[in-house]
């Protein structure tokens, strides 16, 4: 009888080893650097971003989070690094809209974001400005729906390539007012707002950093924002959506892990981004970045993903866009 209480103790007591270890595991992680990749080159809005989190998370729970740029295939390369990684909370993806739009644009991925990942909570969203030539007549996105339907192909809207969120919400654009415009996509964000100004191409959708101070130099003129609401950068410009009810289309970016990562890992990082989120400093910088918050459980992170992907599905088929 005194042999079978022993046993039964050690039979309880090792199944509760490994609900323990996890919980050992979450409370002590991390113990060591942890790496957060980004599929972009350093200095890019993504980038950016990417080292605010990073130092965050790096004061809070006392381990490094180093930055990794893995840029390539718009962004592909740094996503399947991180796809493949070990399952342990180690390796960090810097997930983008760019994943969202990648998996309808690229026909041969070796691998499903949505299937392959862990989300773990988002962070920013960053809506962009469409903004136009100031030799464009047009002052109102009303003005330009009818300036564009009476030059039908003749105006040039510029991206940083194919499947950039430039170049999807000007596509998204094009779709629900109507209108014909040529896209030139070129290589990089940067190039393509030069020719903007130098009147090249006539349109734009790009980022708000990097076209904000142009914009207040009068070399750029703003129509609208393609957030749901207006933005305290730039108050007086109306939403595209107030014309075009129902548009919307932004930037966004939050963490992913390979899939397999410990829930309590993923609930440890999550909570520790949410805390972020409602941090004044915090808050400060990503208002810097015309960006707002998008805090978020892994669950709800998720199906924003998966939202995003389904839309933007849609917008790549009806542009005919791919990545060849």
């Amino acid at each position: 009888m005194v042999r079978r209480r022993q046993f039964l103790r050690l039979a309880a007591g090792a199944a509760a080893l490994p609900v323990v270890s996890r919980i050992a595991s979450a409370q002590a992680y991390p113990t060591r650097p942890v790496r957060l990749v980004v599929g972009t080159v350093a200095g890019a809005t993504p980038d950016i971003i990417a080292r605010v989190i990073g130092g965050w998370l790096s004061d809070r729970l006392g381990q490094p989070f180093v930055i990794e740029n893995r840029p390539g295939a718009g962004g592909n390369i740094g996503a399947e690094a991180v796809v493949r990684a070990a399952p342990d909370g180690y390796t960090l993806h810097l997930a983008a809209a760019a994943n969202a739009i990648n998996a309808s644009l690229y026909r041969n991925l070796n691998f499903n974001y949505i299937r392959d990942t862990a989300p773990v909570a988002g962070f920013a969203r960053t809506p962009l400005v469409m903004e136009v030539n100031p030799s464009i007549p047009a002052k109102t996105v009303p003005e330009f729906i009818a300036y564009a339907k009476a030059n039908p192909g003749k105006l040039n809207m510029a991206s940083g390539g194919n499947g950039t969120p430039q170049h999807v919400s000007g596509e998204l654009f094009k779709l629900m007012a109507g209108v014909q415009m040529q896209h030139v996509p070129y290589r990089g964000a940067a190039l393509a707002l030069t020719d903007l100004i130098g009147g090249q191409v006539q349109v734009m959708f790009d980022t708000i950093p990097a076209s904000i101070e142009f914009i207040r130099a009068g070399k750029l003129r703003p129509l609208a924002v393609t957030s749901a609401t207006r933005l305290d950068i730039l108050p007086d410009l109306p939403t595209v959506g107030d014309f075009l009810p129902g548009y919307e289309a932004t930037s966004w970016s939050g963490i992913a892990a390979p899939r397999g990562t410990a829930a309590d890992i993923v609930q440890k990082l999550n909570q520790e981004i949410n805390a972020a989120l409602v941090d004044p400093g915090v808050v400060a910088r990503i208002a810097d970045l015309g960006s707002t918050g998008l805090p978020s459980s892994p669950t709800e992170f998720a199906k924003f993903i998966a939202e995003e992907t389904d839309k933007w599905a849609a917008v790549v088929k009806f542009s005919g866009a791919t990545s060849e």
